[in-house]
């Protein structure tokens, strides 16, 4: 099976070509310049598995939550290929590819959201299966949800930009922090494929965001704060 996979919902540009059993990736800190890069790295990659669009069986990205511009982009991105090459499509949560990247079983996912906010998730691997325990949120970092049980790992962006706030709500129920974790396609290339598989992909229009926050734009006395979304 020939899969594409994609993410932009954070500063980096992850790129993953699964072709048969040989996955091509590509990363790199894009900061502002997703929408410069993705569409040439795309190329290259396909151009090095010597493969066209259209030799693809379907394209996963990361839906979301994330920065409100990179996951349209990932969406939109889905969408103009997926609709030129009529390919199936899998959006997958990017709270749960930092669960897939972290390779631990009990996964508290918190990426850094702005605005003093996080998102956050927690997800348990049971029999090779990802269960959400507590479903993907924004929250305050004081007032992220309780949870049972310990062994949790933290991963993500939100444990490093807000490390004091979430240890002392989860400290003596974690195993180990990974805060430099971000989701990557090759995380999100290994969740989709059993939907591939399946016959569980949608239809290109279904390929859309997970935003979580309602809001989309700041304030203009925000912005001069420089906040961001």
């Amino acid at each position: 099976m020939n899969l594409l996979a994609l993410d932009t919902s954070t500063e980096h540009l992850s790129l993953a070509l699964m072709v048969g059993g040989k996955t091509l990736t590509f990363e790199v800190n894009a900061g502002q310049t997703h929408s410069q890069l993705i569409l040439p790295q795309i190329q290259a990659l396909l151009s090095a598995a010597n493969l066209q669009l259209a030799d693809l069986d379907g394209l996963a990205f990361g839906a979301g939550p994330g920065s409100f511009t990179g996951v349209r982009i990932a969406a939109g991105v889905a969408q103009g290929l997926g609709f030129g090459a009529n390919l199936p499509v899998a959006g997958v949560c990017t709270l749960l590819a930092l669960a897939e990247e972290s390779g631990a079983r009990k996964v508290i996912a918190c990426l850094d959201a702005r605005m003093g906010e996080v998102y956050h998730a927690a997800y348990e691997k049971i029999e090779m299966q990802w269960h959400a325990v507590i479903a993907p949120g924004l929250y305050k970092p004081e007032a992220v949800p309780v949870l049972q049980g310990a062994d949790w790992v933290g991963a993500g962006s939100g444990w490093h930009s807000y490390a004091l706030q979430l240890n002392a709500m989860y400290s003596e129920q974690l195993q180990g922090v990974e805060g430099a974790l971000l989701p990557t396609a090759s995380a999100i290339l290994r969740l989709a494929l059993p939907r591939f598989a399946s016959g569980e992909a949608l239809p290109v229009s279904a390929a859309l965001p997970i935003y979580i926050r309602n809001r989309v734009a700041l304030k203009t006395a925000e912005r001069e704060l420089g906040l961001r979304l």
